[in-house]
C-alpha cells in the first residue's frame, strides 16, 4: 500500500486547467492567494515568479513548472520595472480566449490548479515549502517534462476527452513533481513526504496504511524497518513530527472522517472498520484530533454539502 497514493486518493485530488496565458515584451500580472495548490508551466519563452512573503523571485526557463502549495498572493513577470496589472480583469476581459498583457506573444504559460477535501493541510500541504520548483533542464526532471507534454498536446489538439485527460495528467505531473522534491531535497518537506523520503520510517508508514485496523505496537512496526524500536521512534518523530502510534491514530480519525463524509455506515461500523473497538473510543480519539464529535462532524459535512450544490455565480481559475 502507497501512503502517498491513499492520501491523494483520500483528498479527492482534482486538477483544475485553466485557459492559460500569452505575454510579451515588458509585463507584470498579479494574481490573488490560490484556492489549493496552484501551477503554472512556461511552454514557450522565459519570465519570473515573485511569492508573497519571498525574498528573491524565482527565474522560470522554458519548460519549467512551479507549483505554489501555500495560499499566497504571486506576481508573474518579464520585467522588475514593470507595473502588475490584476489577473482577474484579463480573465473576464479575454471570455472564451487566451488572456494576454504586454507586447507580442513571446512567453506562453499553461496554468491550473489542484484541489483538495477536507483536511488536506494537516496531511499534506502544510509539510511542503511554499513553493517547488521543477527546472526543466535536469535529467531528474523528464517524468514531469514528459507530463507537461502530453497536456500541451491535448490543449493544443484538442481530441476527444482531451479535458479530462489533460487533467488527468497534471495529476500525474503532481506526482512526479513531489517525487522530484523529496529526490532533490529530502530535508525541506515534513510530516508525511519527509516520512516517505525515509526507508526505515516509509516501511513502517505502508505497513500502517496498509493494515490501518490492526493493533500495531512501535516493536511490530520497527520490524517492518529492520531497526529497534527506539531507532524507528527517533527517526519516525524527527522526519514526521508524531510518534508512530500518533500518526496511526491521526491516519484512523482521517479515515474515519472520510466514511462520515461520503457515507451513511453507523459509527459502531466505522470504529471497527479503522482499528477501535467501539463507538466511544473512536469518538473520544475523534473529538481529540478534530475537535468535533463524530457526529458533529458529519452535520457539520452535510450542511456544507447542501450550501455547495446550490447554484450560484459560476467562476474560473485564473492563470
Amino acid at each position: 500500500m502507497d501512503p502517498l497514493e491513499d492520501v491523494l486518493a483520500l483528498l479527492g485530488t482534482r486538477a483544475h486547467l485553466s485557459t492559460g496565458m500569452t505575454a510579451g515584451g515588458s509585463w507584470a500580472v498579479r494574481f490573488d492567494p490560490p484556492d489549493g495548490v496552484k501551477f503554472n508551466t512556461v511552454r514557450r519563452g522565459r519570465c519570473f515568479l515573485s511569492v508573497e512573503g519571498l525574498t528573491a523571485p524565482i527565474a522560470l526557463e522554458e519548460g519549467d513548472c512551479f507549483l505554489l502549495t501555500h495560499p499566497l498572493a504571486f506576481t508573474l513577470f518579464s520585467d522588475p520595472h514593470a507595473v502588475p496589472v490584476d489577473a482577474g480583469p484579463l480573465w473576464t476581459a479575454a471570455g472564451d480566449g487566451l488572456p494576454h498583457v504586454g507586447d507580442g506573444v513571446d512567453t506562453f504559460l499553461v496554468g491550473g490548479r489542484f484541489s483538495f477535501g477536507d483536511r488536506a493541510r494537516g496531511l499534506l500541504l502544510d509539510g511542503l515549502p511554499p513553493v517547488i520548483h521543477a527546472p526543466a533542464g535536469t535529467d531528474e526532471a523528464s517524468a514531469v517534462r514528459w507530463a507537461l507534454g502530453q497536456i500541451d498536446a491535448e490543449l493544443q489538439g484538442r481530441p476527444i476527452g482531451s479535458t479530462l485527460v489533460a487533467e488527468h495528467l497534471a495529476v500525474v505531473m503532481l506526482i512526479h513533481v513531489l517525487r522530484l522534491h523529496l529526490a532533490r531535497e529530502p530535508r525541506a518537506a515534513s510530516g508525511l513526504l519527509a516520512g516517505l523520503a525515509d526507508p526505515v520510517v516509509a516501511a513502517a508508514l505502508r505497513s500502517m496504511h496498509a493494515r490501518p485496523a490492526y493493533p500495531w505496537t512501535v516493536a511490530e512496526l520497527a520490524q517492518a524497518g529492520a531497526v529497534s524500536r527506539s531507532t524507528l521512534a527517533a527517526r519516525f518523530k524527527e522526519t514526521v513530527g508524531l510518534g508512530p502510534l500518533d500518526y496511526l491514530t491521526r491516519w484512523r480519525i482521517e479515515l474515519a472522517a472520510q466514511r462520515l463524509r461520503t457515507g451513511d455506515d453507523t459509527l459502531a461500523t466505522i470504529a471497527l472498520a479503522v482499528g477501535y473497538g467501539s463507538e466511544s473510543a473512536l469518538s473520544t480519539a475523534f473529538k481529540r484530533v478534530t475537535g468535533s464529535s463524530p457526529r458533529e462532524y458529519r452535520r457539520r459535512c452535510a450542511g456544507a454539502a447542501v450550501v455547495e450544490a446550490a447554484p450560484g455565480p459560476a467562476s474560473r481559475a485564473a492563470g
